[in-house]
């Protein structure tokens, strides 16, 4: 089925990644109902803005633990940038934030320097390609299936996705040579740290791939 629920929380750019599902077949219902969402056949989470403020919504609509219970249930579920972020269990942006923690990890803020301690420009703003994660040698069945890699991404963001097990590591990019998790996953549970919905031919295919699941 391609029916496709896109959580609103108040903080997710919505339009344009509704249209972006639309485009690629989707059928698209966009809702703040925790009965709803616990009972989507696929759910997409997405998110601007901080990380503490994300969560404290979600909480406050009783979305966090629909959240839970779909993901349990083995609906599938995609988070893109803050949406990906509030799936681990917690992050250091502005202080400590519990997070929905469906995938073991943290958020940390992007190093300010690269590895020759020269200045970062924070947020990491612009098209980065992915790259595989040491120890992993290919993408199949993941999001990345049908792509390539160096295939390159819109990112957007100053704090990054530390998955606790290097095997829900997908794909990562390299940003002042620190490596920056791009895309994470843990069974049903999947993030993208870009924006699939600004990047051209390449996130489309990502947004297919989820739908087809």
């Amino acid at each position: 089925m391609n029916n496709v629920l896109l959580v609103d929380y108040g903080l997710g750019n919505l339009f344009n990644v509704k249209r972006a599902l639309e485009h690629c077949g989707a059928e698209v219902r966009v809702s703040a109902d925790p009965d709803e969402i616990g009972q989507a056949d696929k759910i997409l989470l997405p998110g601007v803005g901080a990380f503490a403020d994300g969560m404290r919504e979600i909480r406050r609509l009783g979305i966090d633990h629909a959240l839970r219970h779909a993901a349990a249930a083995g609906s599938p579920l995609l988070g893109i940038c803050l949406g990906m972020q509030m799936l681990l269990d917690e992050s250091e942006e502005y202080g400590s934030s519990e997070g929905l923690g469906l995938i073991s990890g943290k958020v940390a803020a992007i190093p300010q320097t690269d590895s020759d301690g020269q200045a970062l420009k924070i947020p990491h703003i612009g098209w980065n390609e992915l790259v595989m994660p040491e120890g992993r040698t290919c993408w199949t069945g993941s999001l990345l299936s049908t792509t390539a890699p160096g295939t390159a991404f819109y990112f957007v963001h100053s704090f990054m996705a530390q998955p606790s097990s290097p095997s829900h590591r997908v794909a990562d990019c390299h940003y002042g040579h620190h490596a920056v998790s791009a895309v994470i996953a843990r069974d049903n549970v999947m993030g993208c740290q870009f924006h699939p919905e600004k990047s051209g031919e390449a996130g489309l295919s990502i947004l297919r791939r989820f739908i087809a699941q």
